[in-house]
């Protein structure tokens, strides 16, 4: 594997040509379909291909993965041109193995909002062990409010990912409440009402587990939340489904604000059976230009969360998104645009921009004028922002990764991700 960092004059055919692959792989590969030509700073994956099978007459993609002992989802991760469409033709051309790699397993979650598309999702889904679908919320009374997830669910399946069941405090205008949390925790009537709810839908439906997901809780109801996650732990695991806690990224135990003081990493680490940091956010939309996730502040998270959580335990929170800022930058008035990453390609594409990238932050960025003539920067994510992050779990022995979120598309992490890891799958 190699990333290829886009100089003045470099052409797809010259960097294909320079690493002894076809240019339709590097398309492939880094989702250049849609951009209108390379950016001066752009980074490109570059997968040489190691083992190629030819397809023959009667060959599938089971017989195929039989006679190299591989799988159908590790095929498709490898060759992303068959997962929109599994037939294959005499003579294609199918990647088995690729130089390097695959140096440990790990469990790779993604979120998604209902209404993602769908083929997008599908994208995603050869590459996730589970799916955890946002948000379930509750009423007062312990009634579920519920999403359109059948459809998610079943797609789910058929490329062997786990469904996961979210339930958070989120309320209809997109901000998590701490006041009706507050009446969860501490209303024990109430709480068993919502599990067994949460229980009969997911019994119903085919979830296969549970991710609490409670932010901005009152400090003083830290103890009645870890009471909360323990209750709801025990009666998830009597009905045979595993439970996952998000925790702010934190990095001491007393750590001030509202977003951190309630989780308690040590307590809550050790009632769920996964927990996921969520190390993204310093760059945020009422914020200042920043990256989404430096790599040294999320080390600093890493570095205190295994001091207090088993390491096998901890699934690493990684973005998929940037943003776009208007500068100059003004407290409380500037707001910037969450953008995708291949967009943000795009934007640096028709605006001749040049990509730089942030040594300490491990993260790339650009300037543009746009065509009212106000001046941008745009914070993002790429193959090599993601390989710090994947960088990290391999160095504390991490469980793996979870993506906020999988609802835009990022062709050079998913080829990143299988070429480093064997991604584990739990449904059969």
């Amino acid at each position: 594997m190699y990333i290829h960092v886009v100089q003045l004059g470099d052409t797809l055919w010259s960097i294909a040509n320079r690493y002894g692959v076809s240019t339709q792989r590097i398309i492939l590969d880094n989702g250049l379909n849609a951009q209108p030509f390379l950016v001066e700073g752009q980074a490109l994956i570059i997968l040489v291909p190691e083992i190629i099978h030819t397809v023959r007459r009667g060959d599938t993609l089971a017989s195929i993965a039989s006679v190299y002992n591989t799988t159908e989802m590790e095929l498709l991760q490898k060759n992303p041109n068959l997962i929109q469409n599994r037939q294959l033709r005499v003579g294609q051309q199918i990647t088995i193995r690729f130089q390097g790699g695959n140096e440990r397993n790990v469990y790779i979650n993604g979120y998604a909002y209902p209404y993602i598309d769908r083929e997008i999702l599908t994208r995603a889904l050869p590459y996730l062990t589970d799916l955890t679908l946002f948000s379930y919320g509750f009423t007062e009374t312990g009634e579920l409010i519920p999403i359109d997830d059948q459809p998610l669910i079943n797609l789910a399946y058929q490329y062997k990912t786990a469904p996961i069941m979210l339930i958070s405090s989120i309320t209809e205008d997109g901000n998590f409440s701490g006041e009706k949390a507050s009446l969860l925790f501490n209303d024990l009537r109430l709480q068993n009402t919502v599990i067994n709810n949460m229980i009969a839908v997911m019994d119903e439906k085919g979830y296969l587990g549970l991710d609490i997901d409670f932010e901005y809780v009152n400090p003083e109801d830290g103890e009645a939340f870890i009471d909360f996650v323990r209750n709801t732990t025990e009666r998830m695991h009597q009905n045979g489904y595993r439970v996952n806690v998000d925790l702010a990224p934190k990095t001491s135990s007393n750590q001030e604000g509202l977003l951190y003081e309630a989780h308690d990493y040590a307590r809550l680490g050790a009632i769920a059976d996964t927990v996921l940091i969520m190390t993204y956010e310093w760059g945020y939309t009422y914020g200042p230009p920043l990256a989404v996730a430096p790599l040294n502040n999320v080390q600093q998270v890493v570095t205190y969360a295994v001091s207090q959580i088993p390491s096998n335990k901890i699934m690493l929170g990684i973005p998929n998104y940037g943003y776009d800022w208007k500068l100059p930058y003004e407290k409380g008035v500037t707001r910037a645009t969450s953008i995708g990453n291949e967009e943000a390609i795009r934007i640096a594409a028709e605006n001749g921009a040049t990509i730089q990238f942030d040594e300490i932050a491990q993260s790339p960025f650009f300037e543009y004028y746009a065509r009212d003539r106000s001046k941008h920067i745009v914070w993002f994510e790429d193959v090599r922002s993601i390989l710090g992050k994947f960088n990290l779990i391999s160095e504390f022995a991490l469980r793996g990764g979870g993506y906020w979120n999988v609802m835009r598309p990022f062709s050079q992490n998913w080829a990143l991700l299988s070429q480093k890891f064997k991604i584990q799958k739990v449904v059969q």
